[in-house]
């Protein structure tokens, strides 16, 4: 009985931790910014989406970005999937604390989170 109890009692140590981790990241939602760089004609942005959990990988980020241009970004790194709806990083992980960045030229395009999932293990 006593070989029962310790593996009851890790494996509930076990979900607690597991918890813990989404239960943290609840308030770190990842962050769109974007900072002018270039003020040509057109004028230049560069973005940075950041993962602000110090413990998850996220997953599918998707971003309202209005009718923004495919013409101005790798579509591995930013692509619209329909209007106002695009993805980051192809949906794929995003480690902790981890920035993707890229620039565009083009007229601002209004950018906020719209979706997301931490990837806890």
């Amino acid at each position: 009985m006593h070989g029962r109890q310790t593996d009851a009692v890790q494996h509930g140590v076990s979900l607690i931790l597991h918890h813990g981790c989404g239960a943290r990241c609840d308030t770190k939602a990842p962050t769109v910014q974007q900072v002018q760089v270039g003020f040509g004609e057109p004028p230049k942005f560069a973005v940075e989406v950041k993962n602000n959990c110090p413990m998850c990988p996220v997953i599918d980020i998707h971003v309202k970005c209005g009718n923004f241009s495919q013409a101005v970004v790798d579509p591995r790194q930013f692509k619209v999937l329909s209007y106002d709806d695009c993805i980051v990083n192809g949906g794929l992980p995003l480690p902790p604390l981890q920035k993707l960045s890229f620039n565009y030229s083009h007229s601002k395009f209004l950018l906020t989170l719209k979706d997301w999932h931490f990837q806890c293990e």
